[in-house]
């Protein structure tokens, strides 16, 4: 049985392959076309897929609210999702993009051409959003796919797929230009990551315990970030009321997610007059809080806050709080605690701001905004494949174009080096 699945992941992995080479010079049009037929798809099909859903809502029911929202699936979730590969469409293509040209004295014509990556494997967990996003960013960058979503979220990822390998069928492209591992077997995980002459690149996209278990086994280049422990700092030079409006959206609008505030720093010049309607309002919407000894003394309900709270991605209705006694201060706890994810100072004040901006080591840094907006939609991406803490390819929301790579194309008149 174990062999027979290795035999079905690398057939898999050997038909993505193929593919990519045709899909790699699809002419932009037909790109689009196919992203508008398939955005056609997902409102069409809407019935077949909140059936599915259903099914694995009523799965997952013991599983806590948090989770269920990332799994639920809705008529304006769907509508999202097809407005997410319009938007796509709509993008600029980046491949073959011209990035720099020159001649060299002897006469060579050289140019640095975007090209598409080739074979992106995305692991992923419970939000079958995901599913239509990445199928959408990798068809338009030239690249095949291939998706393994959790167990848990199988139902919708399957009927999302079936209706999308229909689209792509009526188009006439190649069977391994999109691919979906329907088993829940975690082997055929294990299968994949070792495919490195067929799979060029990894993105897996879930919790830290997945990403770990993915990184250590890969054979293949990983973009991934571990945690999204995002902070915001509400600065002594803060407009008190826009810094609660920001505070309560970066932890309230969807504390499920990696963009979400989940550390809360205060200067401690403002803490008295900021932190006690901050905390009755994080209070009233079910919010534990887990804060300093300062924070404790202005609201006797507070948990105090362990070291290991501050370095905790709750994706939860739970927020840590820090009184810190200047800029510099949160500076170095953000870097010290953080994940190198998105992090947002509340200030009036420029010159804090700039220093905020430069010396906050993360993918994302915000003046008088939430974290929530770090996601390749808000960025005017079209959509994302997934959030990078690397330094290295890719930092930050990962559009079209970092899903390209590049290569030197050069045009010469019969040269011969001497």
């Amino acid at each position: 049985m174990k062999q027979n699945l290795k035999i079905q992941i690398e057939n898999i992995a050997k038909k993505a392959k193929s593919a990519s080479g045709r899909l790699s010079i699809l002419p932009t049009a037909a790109k689009n076309a196919v992203l508008k037929d398939l955005a056609s798809a997902l409102l069409k099909g809407q019935a077949i897929i909140l059936k599915a859903n259903k099914k694995d809502i009523s799965s997952a029911k013991n599983k806590g609210k948090a989770f269920i929202d990332r799994l639920s699936l809705d008529a304006l979730r769907i509508k999202q999702m097809a407005d997410s590969l319009l938007e796509i469409a709509k993008l600029n293509d980046p491949v073959g993009e011209v990035l720099r040209a020159w001649n060299t004295a002897g006469g060579l014509n050289i140019q640095k051409v975007r090209v598409p990556i080739g074979v992106v494997a995305i692991i992923y967990e419970s939000r079958p959003n995901v599913t239509a996003d990445c199928i959408g960013l990798c068809f338009k960058s030239g690249n095949s796919v291939i998706l393994r979503g959790g167990s848990e979220a199988i139902n919708s990822n399957l009927a999302i797929f079936n209706l999308f390998k229909q689209v792509m069928q009526k188009h006439n492209l190649a069977e391994g230009t999109i691919n979906l591992i329907a088993t829940t077997n975690r082997q055929a995980v294990d299968y994949l990551l070792k495919l490195k002459d067929d799979v060029d690149l990894v993105i897996p996209r879930g919790g830290e315990e997945l990403i770990k278990k993915v990184v250590s086994v890969s054979a293949i280049p990983v973009i991934k970030h571990y945690k999204g422990i995002c902070h915001v700092y509400v600065d002594e030079c803060a407009d008190l009321n826009m810094a609660m409006n920001i505070c309560l959206n970066a932890k309230l609008q969807r504390p499920g997610v990696c963009n979400a505030m989940e550390s809360m720093l205060v200067h401690r010049d403002i803490a008295g007059r900021f932190l006690p309607g901050m905390l009755k309002k994080f209070k009233q919407a079910g919010v534990q809080i887990r804060g300093c000894v300062f924070t404790q003394k202005i609201a006797n309900w507070v948990k105090r806050a362990t070291e290991k709270d501050y370095r905790t991605e709750y994706a939860d209705l739970i927020l840590s709080v820090k009184v810190v006694d200047d800029l510099d201060a949160a500076i170095a706890h953000i870097n010290a605690y953080g994940s190198r994810h998105s992090d947002s100072i509340v200030t009036d004040d420029k010159s804090s701001a700039e220093k905020f901006l430069k010396q906050v080591d993360s993918a994302c840094v915000y003046q008088n905004a939430s974290t929530r907006f770090t996601d390749g939609g808000q960025f005017g991406m079209g959509a994302e494949i997934g959030i990078s803490t690397d330094k290295l390819h890719a930092r930050g929301p990962m559009g079209l174009e970092e899903l390209t790579t590049y290569k030197y194309m050069i045009h010469g008149c019969g040269q011969v080096r001497r």
